[in-house]
């Protein structure tokens, strides 16, 4: 039954109204200079009325919240009945000094962790490897071996808190995750209670973050796929894949983008997980994903409103799940990095801030609130604390809590979550048309997507179209810095020390067999996952891990242009 929001001749009297209202009045008054696009180059109307919402259903477009097409929320009380996580990103230096940053978070009010891993780590090497060494300890915490793990999350009850492993790079996920189920099985913490999610998308390795000797994509995608599928057979309250459409707005890409490339990967690994004969329902319900928060406030809400109604009727068409849970696109949201200044960094506060309101106003499921002094350093404590004050802030003081999708039936958020929702589409559509997202990725037509966005959006700020407060409008001539920068803590001298006496402790023979055990596997196209939670312990360091599966698959030559 038809349950349309507005009568043709309600619509009728109102498009003409407009119309005088259009040559009467506004066309009398002056606009300023400028495009009215959103960030991504949709364009804003000066006004919206049910005029252009005249063809919208309620029932099939909207609907209730929880129920398809789940465009107002995927749970019916949302925030109402359990608010959204706080899961404040954390990690820098050795696995000692992030420890005490989870546990200062955790006191301090955060509901979850969120561990970020240093750039050796995301890309397999050990910190003593010498193409390494720079960066250890940088831009996360350090990870060598199962040992690490055991200290990086000592004294935290992690079978209570749900853990988010920023795992980006399969090729680092399938180590790191690893060490985190075999160390909570030494602790006696079964799989089945532990509550999380790893990153673990293909594309961060062949796409986004592309490091010296990465895997190829086909062989990526594999290890993905391989935690998807140990997951739902042995930790089924994990999250073994968050596509990381956040990342790849961060390198460049638009909102529907960043959508139509999640979407896509989901697709990619569900076929996969199919064809190893897994039901669709069996790890659907487990996909997630993490998105960005831009600085286009109602483009953002609108972008998060249409991935769920693409989704829901996307797998709905694709897979006829018969778990509604299936259906539902679960997300975490970080608040836009790329979009913090180093120039008057005080000002990031108000930027996350509205940054997260977005999210909630979207319905995220967890947030993170990027910290003011992200574009300068590794967040302070003080940063660290005040970000996750915001999101305290936002959930006791504003109200927003208090009922569910309050911005839906807006005439011109309706509107702009119809117009992403075609452009995701015509997006999928493209990608179908390449063979999938992995066809995509091989091809560089993903790099050259992002690519050719990243290079619009910095001519924008350069030439000064797009207005950055404190970069190219209200700058401060010869500012003086007003924060204290974090200094991140010795860590190299101390990994190595680690690894040198894991190295004399350990027994070669042990070590020789399971890294054997690893190349097998590979040759054998089995889930390496399966094993290497047990091969870990041997203990085995992640560079190892790595170079075992490089000599077996390769590298590849990413088609950069």
């Amino acid at each position: 039954m038809a349950s349309r929001l507005f009568n043709d001749g309600a619509v009728g009297t109102i498009r003409a109204e407009r119309e005088a209202w259009r040559k009467d009045c506004y066309e009398h008054h002056r606009e300023m200079p400028k495009k009215f696009e959103t960030l991504s180059g949709f364009a804003v109307k000066p006004l919206y009325t049910p005029e252009d919402l005249a063809s919208m259903d309620y029932l099939r477009d909207l609907g209730f919240p929880g129920m398809e097409p789940f465009i107002r929320g995927v749970q019916p009380t949302m925030y109402r009945g359990r608010t959204w996580t706080h899961r404040q990103l954390a990690g820098f230096g050795p696995p000692e000094e992030t420890n005490k940053r989870y546990k200062f978070l955790l006191q301090q009010g955060a509901t979850g962790i969120n561990g970020v891993f240093d750039y050796p780590t995301l890309r397999g090497y050990d910190s003593d490897d010498p193409d390494a060494g720079a960066d250890v300890g940088r831009g996360g915490v350090s990870i060598d071996s199962i040992r690490d793990m055991g200290i990086l999350f000592d004294g935290i009850p992690i079978e209570e808190v749900s853990v988010s492993l920023v795992t980006c790079q399969p090729i680092c996920n399938i180590s790191v995750q690893s060490m985190y189920f075999a160390n909570a099985l030494d602790r006696g913490v079964a799989l089945e209670r532990l509550a999380g999610t790893s990153q673990n998308d293909f594309l961060m390795e062949t796409a986004v973050t592309i490091a010296p000797g990465v895997l190829p994509p086909a062989a990526s995608f594999k290890l993905s796929c391989d935690a998807i599928e140990f997951c739902s057979k042995f930790a089924p309250r994990w999250n073994p894949v968050s596509f990381a459409g956040y990342n790849y707005r961060e390198a460049g890409c638009t909102a529907p983008q960043e959508v139509a490339f999640v979407i896509a990967n989901a697709i990619a690994c569900a076929e996969e997980m199919i064809r190893r004969g897994l039901a669709f329902d069996r790890f659907a319900p487990r996909l997630s994903f993490f998105l960005s928060a831009h600085n286009d406030f109602f483009e953002e809400i609108a972008k998060y409103r249409a991935a769920r109604r693409v989704y829901a009727r996307t797998i709905q068409r694709r897979f006829a799940p018969k778990d509604a849970r299936s259906r539902m696109f679960r997300f975490h949201v970080q608040t836009a990095g790329v979009a913090l200044t180093a120039q008057q960094p005080l000002n990031n506060i108000a930027r996350a801030a509205y940054h997260a309101m977005a999210a909630v106003l979207g319905g995220a499921q967890s947030v993170h609130v990027d910290a003011y002094d992200e574009a300068l350093c590794v967040p302070t404590e003080l940063s660290s604390l005040t970000a996750l004050r915001t999101q305290q802030i936002l959930q006791s003081e504003t109200g927003v809590t208090n009922t569910v999708d309050p911005l839906g039936g807006s005439y011109f958020l309706e509107s702009l979550t119809n117009a992403m929702e075609r452009e995701i589409d015509r997006i999928l559509e493209v990608i179908d048309g390449m063979g999938g997202i992995v066809k995509a990725a091989e091809k560089g037509w993903i790099h050259e997507e992002i690519s050719a966005a990243a290079y619009k959006y910095q001519w924008d700020v350069e030439s000064g179209e797009m207005p950055i407060v404190g970069v190219n409008c209200h700058e401060i001539e010869d500012e003086k810095l007003p924060i204290e920068l974090f200094s991140i803590p010795a860590t190299l001298g101390i990994q190595k020390k680690k690894l040198s006496r894991l190295r004399k402790q350990r027994k070669g023979a042990d070590v020789q067999k399971a890294l054997d055990a690893v190349s097998r596997c590979c040759e054998r196209n089995e889930n390496l996952m399966e094993l290497l939670v047990g091969a870990v312990k041997a203990p085995l360091t992640e560079g190892e891990i790595s170079k075992a599966m490089k000599r077996v698959w390769g590298v590849w030559d990413p088609p950069l242009f």
